[in-house]
């Protein structure tokens, strides 16, 4: 059994595209035209990874007011460069709750991404 794609609801693409790949550093793997599977509106399939591969997120922007009411309430993945992460995502402006500290399983700090999601960056300690 693997894990192939999780989906993460967004307000738009284009932002978190932007968050995604340039301040966490994830690969944008497919940006393609699409129809939804009720009506065959359009929309965007929009594919991220860490590099290297692993499991993907799905960047499905919200369709309907039920599904924008839930960006931001969803939601985290280990690093091997826990500093070099941590650095670029401050100097990208990335809102933290806290500083790293150490634990048992390694080095934490929880961040928001760009829809409100709280997010752990993890390292080995």
């Amino acid at each position: 059994m693997r894990l192939d794609l999780v989906a993460i609801v967004v307000a738009a693409h284009d932002p978190a595209i932007e968050f995604f790949v340039s301040v966490l550093g994830f690969e944008l793997v497919e940006d393609s035209p699409s129809v939804t599977s009720v009506g065959g509106r359009a929309k965007r399939w929009v594919v991220v990874r860490p590099p290297g591969g692993g499991a993907g997120l799905l960047l499905a922007r919200a369709d309907g007011e039920r599904q924008l009411a839930g960006v931001g309430e969803q939601a985290a993945g280990r690093v091997e460069d826990f500093e070099a992460a941590y650095a670029r995502m401050l100097e990208h402006g990335v809102a933290f709750e806290g500083l790293p500290r150490v634990e048992d399983y390694g080095k934490i700090v929880v961040f928001r991404d760009i829809a409100g999601n709280r997010w752990d960056l993890l390292g080995p300690s």
